[in-house]
């Protein structure tokens, strides 16, 4: 089908983060492959990585936990992992495979710090459940975020305007990936936190991208 995304360039939920944050931070990362880490960066990874350590299914009652549970949709063009999905036995719900009885799906995701104002991790966690829909067949109505400061959960209802704003970020990405497009500076208060503000400069809204800069930069003489 013309303009259809090819699946090994459909993108990763995890993005989503980024894009949310800041869409040129996006861009330098996932068009341009420009990364630099910062104590946030790292301590986020730590914390995914001991989850994902964990690959296992556990029975815990009536609730099933099914850990790094890989989750795809064609109709969002998105691929991911989710931290963790608990099924909760219950007749309203779908069959798995290998279980008695019914089981509803309920992502779970597990972030360092405390909840952020720009939404991106709800933004995550819809995107997560969405691809569960599509993958099983059924409607989730809400999923958990797991913040490591608080140490507790917050319940993520999945509304009709966070479901959009999945689809709309998800469309957005899709074009700028395809068409290598990094959009320009716009200078907020959240480029004091940015893992890339060393390499996303001023001068980069005149130069047009991060490497046409750094490459110009490479050639001048000392």
């Amino acid at each position: 089908m013309p303009g259809a995304v090819p699946e090994e360039d459909y993108r990763q939920l995890s993005e989503l983060q980024h894009f949310c944050f800041c869409r040129r931070q996006w861009a330098l990362i996932h068009i341009e492959q420009q990364w630099a880490e910062n104590l946030r960066t790292v301590e986020g990874a730590l914390m995914h990585e001991r989850v994902h350590d964990e690959k296992q299914t556990e029975l815990r009652g009536d609730t099933l936990i099914v850990r790094g549970m890989r989750v795809k949709s064609d109709k969002l063009c998105a691929v991911g992992v989710c931290d963790a999905v608990e099924f909760q036995r219950d007749d309203s719900g779908i069959t798995l495979h290998g279980r008695k009885g019914r089981w509803l799906p309920r992502p779970v995701e597990y972030k360092r710090g405390r909840p952020k104002e720009n939404g991106a991790d709800e933004l995550q966690l819809c995107g997560q459940a969405m691809c569960l829909e599509e993958m099983l067949c059924c409607r989730i109505e809400a999923g958990d975020l797991f913040y490591g400061e608080p140490h507790r959960r917050t319940e993520v209802v999945f509304t009709a305007g966070l479901r959009e704003r999945v689809v709309s970020s998800l469309k957005e990405m899709n074009e700028l990936y395809q068409r290598g497009y990094t959009p320009r500076v716009k200078r907020t208060k959240s480029c004091n936190a940015c893992s890339l503000r060393d390499v996303c400069l001023p001068e980069l809204d005149r130069a047009g991208s991060a490497s046409a800069y750094m490459e110009a930069h490479a050639q001048e003489e000392p």
